[in-house]
């Protein structure tokens, strides 16, 4: 047997291999090189010891570069099977001929029998990688065995099915039976918020959702999803904050229909009542009882609230997957990647008295990201909350981003935001009921002008306020033809005292902007690389200079805003363009410094999936989040920045 540092090194080779399809983040409370014998049977071929039969089984050659992550996982499970279930390994076997009549079938992974030690009671997959293929290879060895339960993993992913033998399958469990357990004593273990599990990778879930419970429903997998998001969050405030007992109650039971009927009227109507501009009073979940109770052995045990910094990033992430199925570049909005907010925020550099807005919020990853900025500079959980709930600002015409960022904002900042649904470009927006919420929370930030006229006019249309720092992506696509009482509001709809009649949304964004910060306050926006080069935007340009210090500009490469494959990105070439407004009285100089930067790495190749960092041995470099690292310069950049404008005494 080879020594326990180097067994890690194999296992970690092995799953670096199949990186897309197999991991161990299931296993992660073990110590796997403690538990599996591994040696080398062969010179550079590797072999581990099956812990039911004794038997060498092959996982990896070094030179041909070829291995068996799923027999780390079978072999895994055998250990969870065995040490922490407490199944006997007389109740367990592996490579199980499944039949099909009188000729073989297929053989099962691992199958658990029951106390007859010849019922099969669990079976569990762990050959096929992908979700769906594992999922039917699963339920035909359900059929065929005539089995209750059945697992597929691929060592990150896990999904549990429950057939009551002979039905068909009615709905997933969280967890599988111990021992000493009945099925039905899964729908009566209770649990408090403090057993829920801040550690989980939400984008799975998601997929996991929609693929085996809301695909085919006939129901708006966004709208449901985020209904289901919005119960449990209400489900664990309640919890934490006003149940004597702590307990949860957003979880599976025995009878599907009283599974909905707690969901949609004891946590998701009260959702709408604690917090009623996500949802219309009259909403409901739409699903089926049945379909429900599988989506909600998925989410029950986890946390969302009071997540650190690394879990709000996989969350932020799912999200990510959710506006992709929702917009697909619709009216020009396209997800920022996290990498360029990133870059934005370092060289903004936002402090903690300072008030921050996005005017076109989307999916609220300025906010958030500058919000995680900040915190650093915090000392307490109640000071970084008090933060999140006073200095935080966004707006956005689109409803289902800015339900998206609510939430994000929801589970970030303890239950508060200052997150609207308006048009940001049209001050007449800003009249009539709806507005009330936003100009309530708006008015302290309204800018004191010259004149008592302009100051009345300002209380009207909210135009000019004293935000600090503004981050943006606003949407490039779409005109505003004819809209004459929309372009009458802005300096460059107009040319020679005439409006012009085809003015795109992101130029008018550029001077929304200007209007939003004050004298002295800075901004970065991302704009197509046309706006700072065409000859035709030559008046843009000069507007530019005569309203605010350029900063810098940040070319971006072409991939950067590309999206994998069905979804759809952007190959419109765009930079970050970072300004400060100039001061009310400052004298604006003839001369001065600009940072420029082309980014050569945007951490995504040619398909728009991510690239992430490898060591020297290959192996992936991790954050201090625990995340892969993404494989740019962006971050680079920043540091680069921050050195140009410490030299140039450039102050912020």
């Amino acid at each position: 047997m080879i020594p326990e540092e180097k067994t890690k090194k194999v296992v970690d080779q092995i799953f670096k291999n199949y990186a897309l399809d197999y991991g161990l983040q299931e296993f992660s409370d073990y110590k796997i090189e403690k538990i599996l014998e591994i040696r080398e049977k062969e010179p550079k071929r590797y072999y581990l010891k099956d812990l039911k039969t004794g038997a060498d089984r092959f996982v990896y050659d070094e030179e041909k570069q070829t291995s068996k992550p799923e027999e780390i996982v079978r072999q895994m499970w055998l250990y969870k099977l065995n040490k922490h279930y407490k199944y006997p390994f007389d109740r367990i076997d592996t490579e199980k001929s499944v039949h099909l009549g009188h000729k073989e079938y297929a053989r099962a992974d691992i199958v658990v029998y029951k106390n007859d030690k010849f019922t099969p009671y669990i079976i569990i997959e762990t050959k096929k990688p992908d979700v769906k293929q594992g999922v039917d290879q699963l339920k035909s060895y359900l059929n065929l065995e005539g089995c209750e339960i059945g697992v597929w993993t691929n060592g990150n992913e896990k999904v549990i099915l429950y057939r009551p033998y002979p039905k068909e399958f009615e709905d997933s469990l969280s967890d599988i039976p111990s021992v000493d357990q009945k099925i039905d004593d899964l729908f009566e273990v209770k649990k408090t918020w403090n057993d829920l599990d801040p550690k989980f990778d939400f984008s799975n879930i998601i997929k996991q959702i929609e693929e085996l419970a809301l695909a085919g429903s006939g129901t708006n997998v966004f709208e449901e999803t985020f209904k289901l998001i919005y119960a449990k969050l209400y489900d664990e405030k309640m919890a934490r904050e006003q149940r004597a007992d702590q307990e949860v109650i957003f979880r599976k039971y025995r009878d599907p229909q009283k599974t909905y009927d707690i969901i949609n009227d004891e946590l998701f109507k009260k959702a709408i009542l604690e917090w009623p501009d996500v949802f219309e009073t009259s909403d409901r979940i739409r699903l089926s009882p049945d379909r429900l109770n599988i989506c909600v052995a998925f989410l029950e045990s986890i946390r969302l609230l009071e997540l650190g910094r690394g879990e709000l990033e996989i969350i932020d992430r799912a999200f990510e997957h959710l506006i992709t199925e929702v917009s697909k570049g619709q009216k020009g909005q396209y997800f920022t990647p996290r990498n360029v907010i990133k870059m934005c925020v370092k060289m903004i550099n936002p402090q903690p008295n300072e008030y921050i807005i996005d005017p076109a919020t989307g999916s609220g990853g300025f906010l958030l990201h500058s919000m995680y900025y900040v915190w650093k500079n915090l000392p307490t959980v109640e000071a970084q909350r008090g933060y999140a709930n006073k200095f935080i600002f966004g707006l956005d015409f689109d409803d289902n981003m800015r339900r998206i960022s609510q939430a994000l904002m929801l589970i970030a900042g303890d239950g508060k935001h200052h997150i609207f649904k308006r048009n940001s470009l049209d001050a007449r927006d800003w009249q009539g009921y709806e507005s009330e919420e936003a100009r309530v929370a708006l008015k302290p930030l309204l800018r004191d002008l010259e004149s008592t006229a302009e100051n009345r006019e300002n209380s009207l249309t909210f135009r000019h306020l004293n935000f600090d720092i503004l981050l943006t992506n606003p949407p490039f696509a779409g005109e505003n033809k004819g809209d004459q009482g929309l372009l009458r509001q802005y300096s460059l709809a107009k040319k020679d005292g005439r409006l012009r009649n085809d003015v795109e949304r992101h130029i008018l964004f550029i001077e929304k902007s200007l209007d939003l910060i004050r004298p002295g306050g800075r901004m970065a926006i991302v704009l197509p690389q046309g706006v700072l080069n065409n000859t035709n935007m030559a008046y843009v340009r000069q507007f530019l200079f005569d309203k605010a210090r350029i900063l810098a500009v940040v070319g971006l490469q072409v991939n950067t805003f590309k999206l994998p494959a069905p979804a759809r990105g952007t190959g419109t070439k765009t930079s970050v363009l970072f300004l400060q407004k100039w001061g009310k009285d400052e004298k604006k100089p003839k001369d001065y410094p600009i940072f420029m930067s082309v980014s050569q790495k945007p951490g995504k190749n040619n398909s728009g999936e991510y690239v992430y960092k490898k060591g020297e041995n290959g192996d992936f470099i991790f954050g201090s989040n625990g995340q892969k690292v993404i494989d740019d310069d962006l971050s680079q950049i920043a540091d680069e920045f921050i050195k140009f404008k410490d030299s140039n005494k450039i102050q912020f």
